[in-house]
């Protein structure tokens, strides 16, 4: 995270009233910058910038671009896909942390901004097993069973899921399923907040 008092959220939303409506329900506990434009959330990004919310679809240098451009850089922030694109298997290879499918509502945004900055405090491996929890979690939600049972791409993130979770078994344990290892992550970190 940024050396201030507050966790620092860049918003990158094309339109004016969205970006608003974020500001306002972030502007309590966070400092919120805002770019109404891909181009301008580039010139927006430092490594004082803790959590991206990112459209997908915006004019210039889309959402997906400027993702790309954040992992090319190497920046330590963790960027949530805001949009209303409905996610489909391309999103296996994006380097996004979340997605959430637009209209988003106020509870849903606040407590994917805390997910993602409690994730920060967690190491790479650690970080790129909830991203990829995350993703398997999107496409059951929005995709029909058949189509899931069908996909290369789907058995394949669950292989590098299974594999992943058994390197982090080593140090952290046995998992029972994803779901309980998130548990039990979450647990620590309350310990660790009291």
């Amino acid at each position: 995270m940024a050396g201030t008092d507050e966790p620092v959220v860049l918003i990158v939303e094309d339109e004016p009233d969205v970006v608003e409506t974020y500001e306002l329900w972030l502007d309590p506990g966070y400092e919120v910058r805002t770019a109404e434009s891909g181009d301008e959330g580039l010139r927006r990004l430092d490594e004082s910038v803790d959590v991206v919310l990112l459209d997908r679809k915006m004019p210039g240098l889309s959402g997906d671009e400027l993702l790309e451009r954040i992992r090319e850089r190497g920046l330590d922030c963790l960027v949530a896909m805001v949009t209303a694109v409905e996610p489909d298997f391309d999103i296996l290879k994006m380097g996004f942390d979340t997605y959430l499918t637009k209209p988003v509502r106020q509870e849903q945004l606040t407590e994917a901004v805390e997910a993602l900055l409690t994730r920060s405090k967690h190491d790479s491996l650690l970080q790129e097993y909830y991203a990829m929890v995350g993703k398997r979690a999107t496409l059951e939600a929005s995709k029909p069973e058949r189509s899931l049972t069908e996909s290369e791409e789907y058995d394949q993130l669950s292989t590098e899921i299974a594999e992943l979770r058994d390197r982090l078994s080593e140090t952290i344990g046995d998992m029972a399923d994803d779901e309980e290892f998130i548990a039990t992550i979450r647990r620590v970190d309350d310990e660790q907040d009291e």
